[in-house]
């Protein structure tokens, strides 16, 4: 008979917002509940701008965070500055917690490296943004092993969708968490879908979280639209990381309300039913809720919200169409600290044929 494997599984407030039982002592700071709400909010309007502006060809292949926003901004806000961020396609939500620059985001989407090249000192370590498939967990050991020998008590977090976790390479990345003690910790962002892919036949096992113990450490679930939940296991999973108790797998259990990407079209593998029962459960209204029948919430300070985001929205948008070509040898000149000597001389021959080409411009 298979062995049976019960994990913690947390979940604070209903999909209606309203508590299931005690609450985290946290969870009357409305002021920290009003800057993770926006957060969320600020998400949601970016999103749709990004996914507008790639139907208008302004920029390239996008893949919407919508319905997964607590995840991100949960993770983003507690982040210390000296951790790191090694994350995947999905994770806007974190990288505008953590500093990083909405037009950078959209440089990023349009093809510019200099998305890749965050202006903020405090997330200059973050890795850029990983589009092949769970190739980013082992960069996130590679990270964590740098700490431990060099004694730091900081944190490398990496994301990934619930079909990364099928790849070797993830499976790889938790071996050697959990075989060397890494301070790093897991978020997998389990929406229900890789792409066409559903999650019930993406593995066989009843959780995701689960794959920690074959590994040798603690895996736990969560409510990934539950924005109370998310950021109380996150807070914890990031302290027994930074304190030396080993590596954390956290599965969120959320819902990819929109296309996998704009190249997707959802409604062909997935019923409307379904998606509309999801909306029911998605993390901003949830909080919403919550903080209305807490009497810290109205109709009046969520437009003032939403005008409010959309304007910072625009602003972004204005600063990326604004921002000219990249200049030929950006594509290149952040990859190493030190060139090598080969490198260097290709570099050095690229420049002079764009010149010839150009006509000394840089651009044709």
């Amino acid at each position: 008979m298979p062995h049976k494997v019960e994990l913690p599984y947390t979940r604070f407030l209903s999909p209606d917002g309203q508590p299931l039982g005690n609450l985290p002592s946290w969870a009357d700071d409305f002021n920290l509940l009003t800057r993770l709400y926006r957060q969320m909010v600020l998400t949601r309007l970016f999103d749709q701008k990004a996914v507008a502006l790639q139907r208008t060809g302004r920029i390239g292949t996008y893949a919407p965070t919508l319905g997964q926003e607590a995840i991100g901004v949960a993770v983003g806000s507690l982040m210390h500055t000296e951790d790191v961020l090694i994350p995947y396609y999905r994770d806007t939500a974190v990288q505008l917690m953590r500093g990083v620059r909405m037009e950078e985001i959209l440089l990023y989407w349009g093809g510019d490296e200099r998305g890749s090249d965050f202006a903020d000192p405090a997330v200059a370590e973050d890795f850029p943004i990983c589009v092949p498939i769970a190739t980013q967990a082992l960069h996130a050991c590679g990270v964590a092993s740098a700490f431990k020998i060099r004694g730091e008590h900081r944190v490398a977090v990496t994301t990934c969708g619930d079909g990364g976790t099928s790849k070797g390479d993830f499976l790889e990345a938790l071996n050697v968490a959990g075989a060397w003690q890494l301070p790093v910790v897991f978020v997998i962002n389990n929406n229900q879908w890789a792409i066409s892919v559903p999650r019930r036949i993406q593995c066989g096992a009843p959780t995701l979280a689960q794959k920690a113990i074959g590994a040798g450490f603690h895996g736990e679930q969560v409510d990934g639209n539950d924005m109370l939940a998310v950021y109380d296991r996150i807070q914890v999973a990031l302290e027994r990381a930074r304190h030396g108790k080993g590596p954390v797998l956290l599965e969120c259990l959320s819902y990819r309300l929109g296309d996998h990407t704009t190249a997707d079209d959802a409604t062909r593998y997935r019923s409307a039913d379904e998606v509309k029962q999801a909306w029911l459960e998605e993390p901003i209204k949830r909080l919403q809720r919550f903080m209305a029948g807490q009497g810290v919430w109205d109709e009046g300070r969520e437009q003032a919200l939403i005008s409010e985001c959309q304007g910072l929205v625009q602003g972004a948008v204005d600063s990326f169409e604004a921002a000219g070509l990249q200049a030929p040898e950006s594509v290149i000149d952040h990859v190493y600290a030190q060139w090598p000597q080969a490198l260097a001389e290709q570099r050095e021959e690229f420049l002079e044929r764009v010149a010839r080409r150009t006509g000394g411009s840089g651009h044709e």
